[in-house]
């Protein structure tokens, strides 16, 4: 077990003071049996009111409300947790399901809803081809299927991280040839789906600290990857940015349909056009013990 300690800061500067409106949230991990929560405390300058709540899929939402206007907006989180996730993972696939294709089961498939079906239009098949020529015969090896995808993705994609809001299309990323760990997560998630996966977002923090993660890529920011639903195993993590499967130094924060859905921090404003002058954001991962 690890005991981490996050610090996640962003810092919104505008030209002049502007009314804030209200923001979302998206800051505390996820507890689950390997992610244990110790603290976790949120600090707003200027000074605004918190509620909590979950959203659809479970993740924890702040909604911070202001009552006064500023040219500064700062954010600053800071959490610890304890995380026992193993380094070398034994996913335990329901038989029915360790040879692909296989299908869900009628409540499965039921509560899976969305998440089965692209969210990205691929009117030429581009996505299609490009995804099938990782399926090696009429019956496969389930799990090896995915980590060819999921290595398959870093393969064929270059990573290049971007500061800018938004996610490219899978087309976009597999047209381009590079991308940030968000077009990674987007594009496996995307071809995982386009195979009958039930395959979601996850948006979290990524520790580096040992030779287990060397080389790794995403650290010292906000991070994102995929899950995927295999019957027996429950939900799989990918992160194909670092062609990984396991989370044993992931973090997650917020699971999503779409990558738009798990945003750590958005929000608005009202003042002059030119009033925006900058948004930075810091994030340290850093192991306690």
């Amino acid at each position: 077990m690890i005991t981490f300690q996050i610090q996640h800061k962003t810092t919104y500067r505008y030209r002049q003071p502007v009314s804030l409106g209200p923001h979302r949230l998206m800051l505390r991990p996820r507890e689950s049996h390997d992610l244990r929560l110790v603290s976790s405390d949120v600090k707003i300058n200027p000074n605004a009111t918190l509620t909590y709540s979950q959203d659809v899929f479970g993740n924890t939402v702040a909604a911070a409300v202001f009552g006064a206007n500023s040219d500064t907006l700062v954010i600053d989180s800071i959490t610890k947790l304890e995380l026992a996730a193993d380094p070398w993972p034994v996913f335990d696939v329901a038989p029915s399901a360790m040879v692909y294709p296989f299908r869900y089961a009628d409540d499965e498939r039921t509560d899976l809803g969305a998440l089965m079906f692209q969210q990205y239009p691929d009117p030429t098949g581009r996505l299609r081809d490009w995804t099938w020529a990782f399926v090696r015969g009429v019956q496969t090896d389930t799990l090896a299927l995915l980590k060819d995808l999921c290595i398959g993705v870093s393969q064929w994609i270059n990573y290049q991280s971007r500061d800018d809001e938004g996610v490219q299309s899978p087309i976009q990323t597999l047209d381009r040839g590079w991308g940030s760990c968000r077009d990674f997560a987007v594009l496996f998630v995307e071809a995982a789906r386009c195979l009958g996966f039930g395959a979601r977002i996850v948006s979290g923090y990524l520790f580096v600290a040992n030779a287990l993660t060397y080389g790794a890529v995403g650290g010292g920011s906000t991070h994102a990857w995929a899950e995927v639903y295999l019957p027996g195993a429950g939900w799989v993590t990918f992160d194909p940015t670092n062609r990984s499967v396991g989370g044993f130094n992931l973090i997650p924060v917020a699971v999503a349909r779409d990558i738009r859905q798990a945003m750590p921090v958005t929000g608005s404003f009202v003042g002059a056009s030119d009033a925006f002058l900058g948004m930075s954001v810091e994030v340290e991962v850093m192991a306690l013990a």
